[in-house]
């Protein structure tokens, strides 16, 4: 691994750990055993740094998204592979955890990753669910946009809730949640 990458990998952990905020140069530096130089060499400085961390996330979570979502099966069974990802839901979500970082979301340039990864999981999600509205398997007049921001926004309140409570069953319930909803969506055989 070149020292860039180590000093990408260090900063994304630790911006997962720890936000934007909390992530200083020396701790990057200390993880990613490289020197002051290191740094400077590859990145203008701590911003810059971040960027390409949380670039790198979006690509590594997108990956797995897109592996379930993309996968075999109608549309509730792409859905239920993405609900049923490998999860920490105490850890948090990398991405969903650093909108909560004041100094990310007022500079559009740390932002935008943050913002790309969540209009790309919208979009994807709003397209297989569209699918199951065009091949029946959903009810017409579900609103396959409604449905993505419910999905997401359980998903993401999911990882709140388990940290607050300190309880990863949390998660689990809220995930639940969303596929009852999508059960209800369902139009089964010999249904009208």
């Amino acid at each position: 691994m070149s020292k860039k990458e180590a000093l990408t990998r260090a900063a994304a952990e630790l911006l997962w750990e720890r936000g934007y905020t909390g992530t200083s140069p020396a701790k990057v530096l200390e993880r990613a055993h490289a020197g002051q130089g290191s740094m400077y060499h590859h990145f203008s400085g701590k911003a810059e740094l971040a960027v390409e961390a949380m670039t790198q996330m979006s690509e590594e979570l997108r990956a797995r998204a897109e592996g379930a979502l993309g996968g075999e099966g109608g549309a509730v069974a792409r859905i239920d592979a993405f609900l049923d990802l490998e999860r920490d839901p105490l850890a948090g979500c990398r991405m969903g955890r650093l909108t909560q970082d004041y100094d990310v979301v007022t500079d559009d340039r740390l932002r935008a990753p943050l913002a790309e990864f969540f209009d790309w999981l919208d979009e994807r999600l709003t397209a297989v669910l569209a699918e199951g509205v065009r091949t029946g398997e959903l009810r017409p007049g579900t609103d396959p946009v409604a449905i993505a921001a419910l999905i997401m926004a359980t998903v993401q309140g999911g990882y709140v809730l388990a940290r607050a409570w300190q309880q990863p069953e949390a998660f689990q319930r809220a995930v639940e949640g969303v596929r009852r909803v999508l059960a209800d969506l369902r139009v089964h055989p010999g249904q009208d």
